[in-house]
């Protein structure tokens, strides 16, 4: 019987919601997977920008410092952005509890509020979008505007970094030998052609490595 109810009627509300639920449990842990992607990235441009700072090469330093902290504001976001995952979870819990009571879905603002902070995540944008319309449907939320979904897909990249902030990151990475304590100062340059030409395809490797990340 309840298979036929099912057929004919859709999904029960409970069922709506557990299925919401694994799903957002299962862009979580790919917001995890990109989180330890940047960790891994970070680590590696980080053991480059000593070496650098040993060889007194502030140009190709710097440039890798302002990607360190591009992704360290990346992973902030994706942080964030796990933690308005596991929000609507709870409220998701709530709905559980209120159709024990009432039989049906309630609107919730706080649910539509988190989901329009979420479908501008690129990562999770698609999933976001099915599951809002998903939930638009059940009542919950309210129909998102058309020019509001269009403008989504033009959320601007991460702002240019202070040049006070990729300073402070080459000072600490490199225990000062370049970055604050250093500015203004002529650093010695590389007069090995060959070697050069080696740390400059190290870095457009890295530089690829991290923008792949940071683009999502």
């Amino acid at each position: 019987m309840q298979s036929v109810n099912r057929f004919l009627y859709g999904p029960t509300p409970e069922e709506r919601v557990r299925g919401w639920q694994q799903r957002l449990r299962t862009e979580s842990r790919h917001l995890d997977r990109e989180i330890r992607q940047l960790d891994a990235a970070q680590t590696k441009a980080k053991q480059q920008l000593k070496q650098l700072a040993k060889k007194g090469d502030a140009k190709n330093a710097k440039i890798l410092a302002k990607e360190v902290v591009r992704s360290n504001k990346q992973k902030d976001r994706l942080h964030v952005s796990k933690a308005r995952l596991g929000s609507i979870g709870v409220q998701l819990n709530h709905q559980l509890a209120m159709v024990k009571v009432t039989g049906s879905l309630q609107r919730s603002t706080e649910i539509m509020k988190l989901s329009n902070q979420l479908v501008k995540l690129p990562q999770i944008n698609a999933a976001m979008r099915e599951m809002s319309m998903e939930m638009t449907k059940a009542g919950i939320m309210e129909e998102m505007l058309q020019d509001t979904l269009e403008g989504l897909d033009d959320d601007p990249e991460l702002e240019e970094e202070a040049e006070e902030e990729v300073d402070r990151v080459l000072f600490e990475i490199t225990d000062g030998k370049l970055g604050i304590a250093g500015a203004g100062k002529e650093l010695p340059t590389l007069n090995d052609k060959e070697e050069e030409e080696v740390t400059d395809q190290e870095m457009a490797r890295m530089q690829a490595q991290l923008n792949s990340l940071l683009s999502g």
